[in-house]
């Protein structure tokens, strides 16, 4: 299997666009909106022409702006899926499967993406779904040797996509191409690739496995869009192997990480738990922040509990036990063994 070489820069309006990035499998970019992230696509598939650098597909040059060579999106084996599909709304199903196949059949497209009997249908009589798979299908009927998806699962409602997601995780690795997309969801990144870049303001800040980025965060922005709590503080060396930190509301905190100076605290929702006394956690957690409920949101077993400036998840039995509501007072409890720090750039 070929890879997807990339090296350039692009200018946009506000920064530059720099990225080097092999794919060989699945990589998502993740970032907040005008990152950059669609841009990318958009230099890989020949919409935008960088002012400098490379792409590749093995032996074959798509971009060297050094050597003046410049294929036009025609000529690179891309299946291209746009964020809201960008189905022709006055074709059927069919016809808009066909648009990319050059005379190739579609029937084995329709099968695999169950969407034969809807052959004759328009765009406007279907499911979120249906058109994401109409869209994946037509990405495909052109044989391409990379697959690029801008925010694939975005214009879905949540119940949608929590089923697309999986079926578009078993696509992707059935597909055995290069697949490059772009999320401003960290959930479906890690749901969906091998590999997770975070972009910010045209930089990588960190790429590597879902579960690298959540366990060793290089820095704060990281850490928050994975999902983490980000705390602000000051650290200084503490009793034995601990450091303490001392954060912006006054409070004491510990970790076994080493740090000297200002840092981002770091611990994730599901290392946090919560009491409404003091007292009322284990003696081994040494991390308690006192605070006002804020919020109480139930995700399917699960209950997000916002204690001032922690967010903790528990069971929904713990919550009913807890009687935890908005409004009242509880304590955020975690473990220094838990708690990473990291820079706040």
């Amino acid at each position: 299997m070929a890879a997807l070489e990339t090296d350039f820069t692009l200018t946009l309006r506000t920064f530059a666009l720099e990225l080097a990035l092999d794919v060989e499998r699945t990589v998502a970019l993740v970032g907040p909106s005008g990152a950059g992230k669609s841009s990318v696509l958009r230099a890989v598939s020949g919409l935008v022409q960088p002012e400098r650098g490379r792409v590749a597909l093995g032996g074959e040059t798509w971009l060297d702006t050094e050597r003046g060579i410049s294929l036009p999106p025609e000529r690179r084996r891309v299946g291209l899926v746009f964020q809201e599909y960008a189905l022709f709304p006055h074709l059927n199903v069919r016809a808009n499967v066909a648009y990319g196949a050059d005379g190739r059949p579609v029937d084995g497209l329709l099968e695999r993406f169950r969407i034969a009997h809807l052959a004759q249908a328009h765009p406007r009589d279907l499911s979120g779904g249906e058109r994401q798979r109409v869209a994946l299908a037509r990405a495909l009927a052109r044989e391409p040797e990379v697959l690029l998806l801008d925010e694939p699962l975005s214009a879905l409602d949540a119940h949608t996509k929590t089923e697309v997601r999986g079926e578009l995780a078993e696509l992707l690795r059935e597909l055995e191409l290069p697949a490059l997309l772009v999320t401003h969801d960290y959930e479906d990144a890690a749901a969906l690739a091998d590999e997770v870049g975070v972009l910010v303001e045209g930089q990588l800040r960190q790429l590597g496995p879902p579960s690298e980025l959540v366990a060793r965060p290089r820095d704060g922005f990281v850490a928050a869009f994975t999902g983490a709590n980000l705390l602000r503080g000051r650290a200084r060396r503490g009793e034995g192997e601990l450091t303490a930190i001392r954060l912006e509301g006054g409070e004491e905190l510990w970790s076994t990480d080493e740090a000297d100076g200002e840092v981002g605290v770091v611990v994730y929702p599901w290392e946090v738990s919560v009491a409404r006394a003091h007292e009322g956690h284990p003696d081994s957690a040494l991390n308690v922040v006192r605070g006002e409920i804020g919020s109480v949101v139930e995700l399917a077993n699960r209950v997000r509990v916002r204690v001032g400036p922690v967010t903790a998840e528990v069971t929904a039995a713990s919550a009913q036990r807890l009687e935890l509501a908005r409004g009242g007072v509880a304590y955020a409890v975690f473990k220094a063994t838990g708690t990473r720090l990291v820079p706040l750039a």
